[in-house]
């Protein structure tokens, strides 16, 4: 069983910064693709970034040169550090993780919240 425990969240005022953390337990043999994604009152969930095993990322253009996404393999967690942030930004946002473990899977964590507002 594999369970993704994410952190972080919070107000915060806009200009501001957080880091999400995303931490995974269970029987993991290899992390392929870690991301963030968010989902706004009202909207679609979307795509945040992304990071693979060999650290290439992706980022949604609305997040560039704000956001970083970084991992660390040895203790199985990803994190996305947010700063600059904007009102739009406010949103759930969701840890994902496509993992080996005692099979492939994709696997969700349970979604903090960031609002950004003054």
């Amino acid at each position: 069983q594999v369970q993704l425990v994410e952190s972080g969240g919070g107000l915060v005022e806009p200009g501001g910064s957080l880091r999400l953390s995303c931490a995974a337990s269970g029987t993991i043999f290899n992390i392929y693709l870690m991301g963030w994604y968010r989902q706004a009152p009202g909207k679609q969930r979307e795509l945040v970034a992304s990071i693979t095993s060999d650290l290439k990322t992706n980022y949604l253009d609305s997040v560039k040169g704000r956001f970083t996404i970084s991992r660390s393999n040895t203790e199985n967690m990803v994190h996305l550090q947010m700063n600059s942030l904007k009102p739009e930004d406010t949103a759930v946002y969701y840890c994902n993780e496509d993992l080996w473990g005692l099979g492939w899977g994709d696997y969700w964590a349970q979604g903090t919240r960031v609002t950004v507002s003054s």
